[in-house]
């Protein structure tokens, strides 16, 4: 069998970081764990090419190279995930489809020959045992969750290195906690299955060998769900392990916020290197809490928890989202005053909408509020159900909130806030990378001299040179950061 993996093209938004990506001469931020998972999956004397359209083109040539395309894909790559169907139907080429957008809404497609639902190590076997004999299905779908030690060790191989920010991995899935508006306990339960010390280290090592340096994100729903294994066990073997190497890797992944009450834990992971995290934040409105489930949020003084996690070396990104039942109008002040002191220069805000069959999404259905499917971009100024509060306020408020926290003066200051209260790993190194040196130079003539307004960069150019000389990498990062954002928040 010859089989080609395409991965469809995320749109601009937050997360694209695309604006970002161009000053380190890098096509996307992270490769496609799902697919190339599958990939080594697959049987080894199968011929197996994989396009990310994040990072290069999909022609003709490549499709009817293959005898079956195997597609996959989240909600916010609907369109492009339709144009790679299209394409290959006109072309006459089988599609192969599967992942959390076709396991969630999977109804909403045509032209796909077999649907290979939920999570692979079962029902792709099924799949691949009915291909060999003849008995093929349309869909393989299942209600178990299945023990992830069963998965191989991705093949990074067919990844073009060069054109990424960063690689992935996956120590755990599922998440304890159950967010009405959130799909993970849908699509991976919310008891947290985690890999091994040795299956987890084995993959570090393959990516280690392969010559990988730098950036690697821990794609976990929450990193955290299991803490007595993490402090126990994997911990102080990643520890270890990342000593003896001095550091080849920094981390970041996914947490609740829960981790500020450990601090243990996260030194523990500060000393692993696992030194960026995000965080759902939500709302600084309890009411809303309450009402989306998000209990580990409540009763607790969020700044604080953010400036503890700082203090001890973590690089803290968060979502926040407006359009709750509970919001008011004064909800966006709010949110735009606590984005500032938390000094979170990486403020996700989206709108609320409803995934396909969340929690959320039944219970507006029940209420009659439901408008269509959801298509994954929180950000465009749609949302998939009939708000409590006026559309129109809704639109405009969030409008606002975006422009203000993104624009640059606000922006600057919060960076120095962040400045201001986040130390320095200690094993973190001081040395600079022909890129980065090659990068500075970008940044200096696009935000330093091309930039309309120019003096809030120099200002957080010369602070945090003189008065936090070991920040001042970091303190560029997030200026190329607030350039991206500043230029997807202009077009909501």
């Amino acid at each position: 069998m010859k089989i080609l993996l395409v991965y469809p093209e995320t749109p601009s938004t937050f997360w694209s970081f695309k604006d970002a990506l161009k000053f380190i001469s890098k096509k996307s931020a992270e490769p496609p764990l799902g697919l190339i998972t599958v990939a080594a999956m697959l049987p080894k004397n199968w011929e197996k090419k994989l396009i990310d359209l994040n990072v290069s083109k999909l022609v003709d040539k490549d499709l009817l190279w293959a005898d079956y395309v195997f597609l996959s894909g989240m909600n916010i790559q609907i369109n492009s995930f339709k144009e790679v169907v299209r394409r290959s139907n006109k072309l006459g080429v089988k599609v192969i489809a599967g992942g959390p957008l076709c396991t969630t809404q999977y109804k909403d497609f045509l032209g796909i020959d077999h649907l290979i639902l939920n999570e692979a190590e079962i029902t792709l076997p099924l799949f691949l045992n009915d291909l060999e004999n003849g008995t093929v299905k349309y869909i393989y779908q299942t209600n178990e969750f299945p023990d992830i030690s069963l998965a191989p060790v991705p093949l990074w191989g067919l990844l073009d290195k060069k054109k990424y920010a960063s690689m992935s991995i996956q120590y755990s899935r599922g998440c304890p906690y159950d967010c009405e508006f959130c799909s993970i306990t849908m699509l991976n339960g919310r008891r947290p299955r985690t890999k091994s010390k040795e299956q987890f280290l084995h993959e570090l090592n393959v990516l280690y060998d392969q010559g990988w340096r730098g950036g690697v994100s821990i794609v976990d729903d929450n990193f955290i769900g299991n803490k007595r294994k993490l402090k126990l066990e994997i911990l102080p073997a990643l520890i270890e392990w990342s000593n003896e190497r001095k550091h080849p890797f920094n981390f970041i992944t996914e947490v609740s916020v829960n981790l500020a009450d450990d601090e243990e834990l996260t030194e523990m992971m500060v000393e692993a290197g696992i030194t960026s995290i995000f965080i759902g934040i939500e709302t600084p409105n309890d009411e809303s809490l309450v009402e989306c489930g998000k209990t580990q949020n409540l009763r607790r003084n969020l700044i604080s928890s953010i400036q503890m996690l700082q203090q001890k070396g973590m690089i803290v990104s968060a979502g926040f989202i407006v359009g709750f039942d509970h919001d008011h109008p004064n909800i966006f002040e709010q949110q735009i005053n606590f984005i500032q002191k938390s000094g979170i220069a990486s403020a996700m805000v989206g709108l609320l909408n409803a995934p396909t069959g969340t929690k959320l999404f039944k219970r507006l259905k029940n209420e009659n509020r439901l408008l269509e499917s959801f298509g994954g971009n929180n950000m465009d100024g749609s949302i998939n159900f009939i708000p409590k509060m006026n559309y129109n306020v809704l639109i405009n408020g969030y409008s606002k909130v975006l422009n203000t926290i993104y624009s640059q003066k606000e922006y600057y200051n919060r960076l120095k806030q962040f400045l201001k209260e986040y130390k320095v790993p200690s094993w973190k190194s001081s040395k600079i990378s022909f890129g980065e040196v090659k990068a500075f130079f970008k940044l200096l003539w696009r935000l330093g001299i091309l930039e309309k307004d120019k003096r809030y960069f120099w200002k957080l150019f010369a602070v945090s040179l003189f008065k936090y000389p070991r920040k001042f990498p970091l303190a560029m990062t997030f200026a190329v950061y607030g350039f991206h954002f500043r230029r997807i928040a202009a077009n909501v």
